[in-house]
């Protein structure tokens, strides 16, 4: 591999520089800095340390029971996860498309959710370092800290999650692991009831929205050289669009594009992912590296999520959001914007969208009456695609004649993000750590570069072949006495 900084040339002696963990993200994970004698970056690298193995407990499950299942993966996006298993398994029974009451419904759900999720990365988790500076005091850099010094802007964030988890509950059953997608459909309609209380909040949420699209964009307008090139480095782009270029989070069909915009793929059917992604496993992460097979492993890397999905759409199909959306590609001048703090802009922009959106669905009078479940012709295998708030999530199953599930191939959103979220902490770790005596607020910036892809790395561990494992003998006193590696390759080496 050819990645500057991947690996070190000769690691034999450099001084090691972990974060650990990495802070305020959805799971556990770890950046590693080899530094020479001058604090020159010799090697940077995220891994993910901890191992779910959802692919392989999955197998032998009936089918049915997965949907629930896979909401484990998460809990901040269990509807993704939700959703993406019931669109697979709609496949195998032959239930698509699903009724027009399943569909809105589910739709409900999934923006409910977007919305809640980004709201919650923005406001409790990236804000801090925003609103505060990435240098600033550690012990007022936290959802704390910002309900102190700005409660309008925290209370807000508080409130448009919960307005998010409410949608949820209404359509899910429960906030966190719900029930109300099937295979073939949905096991609940919203009553009128229901529906009337999200109606009577929506107009104060829609201007909490676009006042979280404004405070972004003021964000920017009063520090562009920082946020246009900090963790800049170009990419390809992939997500899923509607038939007709526009954005959609439940459906659509993939569409890349190259880092100067021009588009590579598209109109891929979801069924026929694997035609256009492949993956690889390396040994010092659990986390897989996808990439476009066409280009391989060293060109073929690319983002998903927000910035990818606001940039890949022709148009976003209502109308306050695709306002921000072109005021968001005009600040590229002509070209993609491929800063990563670009991303929190681009969220923004899909909560708003997502909150539009909510509205137009509770007019929707499939929401109160229809057919919950459809059927069809059985079949051996499903695939479901959807985009989850980090990015394009897809799972991919086989399914018995006896119903259980033979074959589970999950690759989530911040999977596909993993070689650009490398390439975000190497190119901060280049720009403002190397040469330079490393202090808390400096070891922030990787971190700040590495939130702002949202990761959910718990989502995310879903490693091939063998299980990497490193074992340490201490003794009594807390002396280390050997250390043993064993690779995803399965080479045993002391260390």
């Amino acid at each position: 591999m050819t990645f500057a900084l991947e690996t070190a040339a000769h690691p034999e002696g450099l001084r090691r520089v972990a974060i650990d963990p990495v802070s305020r993200v959805e799971g556990h994970g770890k950046v590693t800095l080899l530094l020479d004698e001058h604090n020159r970056i010799q090697q940077a690298r995220l891994h993910i340390v901890e191992f779910r193995g959802f692919e392989k407990f999955i197998e032998g499950r009936p089918y049915w029971e997965v949907p629930v299942m896979v909401q484990r993966l998460c809990g901040i996006c269990p509807v993704s996860h939700h959703l993406a298993a019931a669109k697979a398994f709609d496949r195998v029974i032959g239930a698509t498309p699903v009724s027009a009451s399943a569909n809105a419904v589910r739709r409900l759900m999934h923006y409910g959710q977007l919305m809640q999720s980004h709201a919650l990365h923005f406001f409790h988790l990236s804000s801090p370092d925003l609103l505060f500076g990435f240098d600033s005091d550690v012990a007022q850099r936290n959802i704390v800290g910002v309900a102190q010094a700005h409660p309008d802007i925290a209370k807000k964030g508080i409130l448009l999650r919960k307005y998010g988890q409410e949608v949820i509950r209404i359509t899910a059953g429960k906030r966190i692991h719900g029930t109300g997608a099937v295979p073939g459909g949905i096991n609940k309609l919203v009553t009128v009831e229901e529906r009337d209380t999200l109606l009577r909040d929506l107009p104060q949420m829609l201007q909490w929205a676009q006042d979280a699209v404004d405070i972004v964009k003021a964000l920017h307008a009063q520090n562009p050289a920082l946020y246009n090139a900090f963790g800049s480095f170009q990419s390809n782009l992939m997500s899923l669009v509607r038939a007709d270029g526009a954005l959609d989070f439940y459906d659509g069909v993939l569409r890349v594009r190259d880092a100067a915009g021009k588009i590579l793929f598209d109109g891929v059917e979801d069924q026929r992912y694997l035609d256009l992604i492949e993956e690889e496993v390396r040994p010092w992460s659990y986390m897989k590296f996808p990439h476009l097979r066409s280009l391989g492993k060293e060109l073929g890397w690319y983002r998903v999520g927000p910035l990818a999905r606001v940039q890949n759409c022709d148009f976003i199909p209502s109308e306050r959001a695709e306002i921000e959306r072109q005021v968001f590609v005009a600040w590229g001048h002509g070209e993609l914007v491929h800063a990563s703090l670009a991303y929190h802009w681009a969220r923004m922009i899909e909560m708003l969208h997502c909150v539009e959106v909510i509205g137009e669905l509770l007019q929707d009078p499939a929401l109160l009456s229809g057919d919950l479940l459809t059927h069809g012709t059985r079949q051996r295998s499903g695939i479901g695609i959807i985009e989850a708030p980090r990015g394009t999530l897809i799972h991919d199953y086989d399914v018995g004649d006896d119903d259980l599930v033979t074959r589970c191939n999950l690759i989530v959103s911040t999977t596909h993000n993993n070689q650009a979220m490398n390439e975000a902490v190497r190119s901060v770790a280049r720009n403002y750590l190397d040469g330079h005596e490393l202090t808390e607020g400096m070891l922030n910036h990787i971190e700040v570069a590495i939130r702002a892809y949202d990761p959910c790395l718990s989502c995310a561990t879903h490693a091939l072949g063998q299980m990497p494992l490193e074992v340490t003998l201490l003794a009594a006193d807390g002396t280390q006495l050997d250390q043993l590696q064993r690779s995803s390759l399965g080479e045993i080496t002391h260390i």
